[in-house]
This record gives structure tokens, C-alpha cells and sequence, in this order.
């Protein structure tokens, strides 16, 4: 699910659409199944022309035409916050617009440091740092006390777009102090905002910031009592449990770059798709089963990269730019200011922590599960999905973690970590 903006405003996505041919086929047919699905905020179709926006018009003429031109059999769907208008304007104002607001002015009352330091900002450059974070929360604080709607396009015009460019146009200007730190904070919590608003997780890439960042221990969001770990020790069983044969001697995920949007379905369509999926989804349904199940997820993964490395050699006119893939599983545990992860590789876990930014009070994060390249890093993940939140009602847990992790054989500890890199009588909601 993305925002309706995204099919049309991002070039990577709209190409497929100003394209057309098979490329658009395979985007309307994702619409029909269901596996693009667009959030509408006032509309109440998703070719309606969104008020008040920049758009790149190619790209909306070209997204209009598609989806007037899906066959008769084919409906695509969209979500809404309500299609009643007076609802959707009441609930787009309380589950997006107010918390993106309350986010973005609880900056300033955050471990400045530690957020700088997640960030990559210099010890010497915290104090402007600060200032910066400081006016960024003030210009939020003026727009509400005038009655006005916190928006991340009202933000980014002050603070990180080149004055007199369009937000749309993805210009940045570099003269103003820390623009891309201030656009990366403000994309994570305009990202999290909106899939906390639909109760789903958020999917960002995978050199963006961390949800850790956001320091949201003090108030972590609790679906239900079974998606919690108040357990140190089931936090610990998530880092030492089976070990993972390194798989050698196979092209590398980065394949998935050449691919066309048409080989995606096709992808959807294959019985390692459905293999790895029914896995996953059986993982996430029952976090604490970890040990025994992960290892679906794991083999489902390499089983769906050697029908990607199929598609892509299709693709490619030489296999000059391949390289070696070592896929491995790792999993990340954030709690508070810290970062703990477990990477697997030469026959045993390698567990390094980050064990900083104690607090009072209650302490939660979550456990995050990824599968990436390891020669390559992080450049070459491709899946990083939360599958369960963590939940300690004291300090005394907390510590007994910090003691259990650091008994862990090969576990290695290190500094801070860094970058966790409409009707007349309704009013209209404006951008979001």
C-alpha cells in the first residue's frame, strides 16, 4: 500500500506507466490482484486529481490512462480513512495529521545526542545540530497554534527544498543546515506515521533510518498482548539458535535491478513465491517460534533469488556486472537507544551490540528480521520486515538482557550505533 501521489510522482514508478505496453499490462494487473494498492486522502477515486499538489503531470496522465484502460473484468482497490467525507476529514486529522505533528514536536525532546549520532552528525556540529532540530520543532508548533495542519511539504519547503522549486521536483538545497538529516527524520516519520494509521508495517529502503531513531520506547504501540516479548531471555533465543549454512557459488539478489515490472508478477506467480510467503507469513504469526521456522524463511529466500537470477539473466546483455552471493540471515533487536544484531556466517551467529541510552521507565522496541548479501552489506538487502515488538516493565529486565547478551559467545560490543541509515459541506483535508 503506498500513497496514490507515489504511482505518479516517482519516476521509478511511473516510467512503467508513460511507458506503456507490457510494462503498463503488468502494473494494471498488480492493481487488480491486489498487490498495489493505492491510499487515497480526499479523493474518492484514485484518478481524481489531488488538490492543492505539484504533480508530474506525464506521470498523472499516464496513471490516469492506465486505470481507465484496465479491462471491464479487472477492479483495482483503494483504501480511505472513511468514504464517508465528514469521517475521513475527522480520522485523516487524528490518526495522520496530529500524530505526524505530535512526532515531529516531540523531536526536541529526544536524546539529541544519540539521534545525532544515529544520524551520522559530528560531535562538533551537535550545538547546530540542536538549534536546527529546535526550529524545525517551532516552525511545527507556530503552524498549530495558528489552527493550522502540520504537513512534511510544509517542512520540506523551509528546511530542506531549493526555494522556488516544487517539493515534487526532489530538489534539494544544500545551504540549508542539515537539510538531508532533517529530510531523512521527517521521511521516517511521515513513512511510520501512515502505516501505524492502518495498523501495518512500514517498508522503507534499505539505507533509510531505522524506526529506532524515533526513540518511541516510552510509548510503544501494543496490538496485542501475543505480538510482545517481556522476556530478556526470548530476546537472547532470538540471537544464539540455529546456525545457517553459508550458501556459496550464486549470483548475487542485486539481480532483482534488472528486472522489469512484468518479471515481478511473473515472479508472484511462481511456487517459490507462494513457498517463501506461507513461511514468512507463518513466522510473523507466531514470532516466538523463531528457531524452528526461520529456516523456511531462510531456504524460501534462496529458493525466490534463483528464479530472480532466471528472470535477470533474460534481462541482461552480458553477466559482466554479476558477483557472488552469500546470503545470510540476520536479526536486529532494538530496545531504547540500543541496537543489538546477529548475523550468521562461518558456522556460528556473530552477535554484536550497542548497548547505550539507558532510561527510566518502561523499555520497548522491536526485533526485526533481514535477509541481505553479506560481502555486499547492507548495499545488497533486499528484505528487512519487524516481526515482533519488545515490551520490559523495568530496568531490572533491561539489565538482565544487557548480561545474558553479553555472555553470548564471539559477542563483540561497540560505540553508539550510527546510521540506522468531496461535498460542499465537507471541508477538504489538505496534503499530507
Amino acid at each position: 500500500m503506498a500513497n496514490r501521489v507515489f504511482f505518479y510522482n516517482n519516476p521509478a514508478m511511473s516510467r512503467d506507466l508513460v511507458e506503456g505496453g507490457s510494462a503498463r499490462r503488468a502494473h494494471q494487473q498488480l492493481l487488480a490482484e491486489g498487490a498495489l494498492i493505492p491510499f487515497l486522502l480526499n479523493e474518492r477515486e484514485p484518478t481524481e486529481r489531488p488538490a492543492g499538489m505539484d504533480l508530474d503531470e506525464a506521470g498523472f496522465n499516464a496513471w490516469r490512462d492506465t486505470v481507465e484502460s484496465m479491462p471491464s473484468g479487472e477492479r483495482m482497490t483503494c483504501v480511505r480513512m472513511s468514504w464517508n467525507d465528514q469521517e475521513n476529514v475527522r480520522d485523516a486529522r487524528s490518526a495522520l495529521f496530529n500524530p505526524f505533528a505530535a512526532r515531529v514536536q516531540g523531536l526536541t525532546a529526544k536524546d539529541i545526542p544519540l539521534l545525532a549520532s544515529q544520524l551520522g552528525v559530528r560531535a562538533d556540529l551537535l550545538g547546530p545540530f540542536s538549534e536546527r532540530i529546535g526550529e524545525v520543532v517551532q516552525s511545527s508548533n507556530e503552524l498549530r497554534t495558528q489552527g493550522a495542519l502540520v504537513t512534511r511539504n510544509h517542512l520540506y519547503e523551509r528546511f530542506v527544498s531549493l526555494p522556488g522549486s516544487r517539493v515534487s521536483d526532489g530538489r534539494f538545497d544544500r545551504r540549508k543546515p542539515f537539510a538531508g538529516e532533517v529530510k531523512q527524520l521527517l521521511d521516517l516519520i511521515y513513512n511510520v506515521n501512515l502505516a501505524d494509521a492502518l495498523e501495518m508495517y512500514p517498508l522503507t529502503p534499505a539505507d533509510s533510518l531505522r524506526r529506532v531513531i524515533l526513540q518511541e520506547w516510552r510509548d510503544l504501540r501494543v496490538q496485542t498482548s501475543q505480538d510482545v516479548i517481556r522476556d530478556p531471555e526470548e530476546v537472547v533465543r532470538y540471537l544464539q539458535r540455529q546456525i545457517f549454512a553459508t550458501v556459496q557459488d550464486r549470483l548475487t539478489p542485486a539481480g532483482i535491478d534488472a528486472l522489469e515490472l512484468e518479471d515481478v508478477r511473473t515472479l508472484r506467480q511462481t511456487d517459490e513465491w507462494q513457498v517463501y510467503m506461507s513461511a514468512f507469513d507463518t513466522l510473523v504469526a507466531d514470532p516466538g517460534t523463531f528457531q524452528e521456522r526461520v529456516h523456511q524463511v531462510f531456504s524460501g529466500y534462496v529458493g525466490l533469488n534463483s528464479r530472480i537470477v532466471a528472470l535477470s539473466q533474460r534481462r541482461r546483455s552480458d553477466a559482466s556486472g554479476e558477483t557472488r552471493w552469500a546470503p545470510v540471515v540476520e536479526v536486529a533487536v532494538s530496545i531504547g537507544g540500543s541496537m543489538i544484531t546477529a548475523v550468521t556466517g562461518d558456522g556460528a551467529w556473530a552477535v554484536t551490540g550497542s548497548l547505550g541510552g539507558a532510561v527510566a521507565g518502561a523499555y520497548g522496541g522491536s526485533v526485526q528480521l533481514i535477509l541481505r548479501n553479506r560481502a555486499a552489506g547492507r548495499r545488497e538487502q533486499k528484505f528487512a520486515r519487524e516481526i515482533a515488538a519488545i515490551r520490559f516493565d523495568s530496568v531490572r529486565e533491561w539489565e538482565q538482557l544487557q548480561e545474558l547478551v553479553r555472555r553470548l559467545p564471539g559477542y563483540r560490543e561497540t560505540r553508539a550505533a550510527g546510521a540506522a541509515t468531496g461535498s460542499s459541506t465537507t471541508q477538504e483535508i489538505p496534503e499530507y
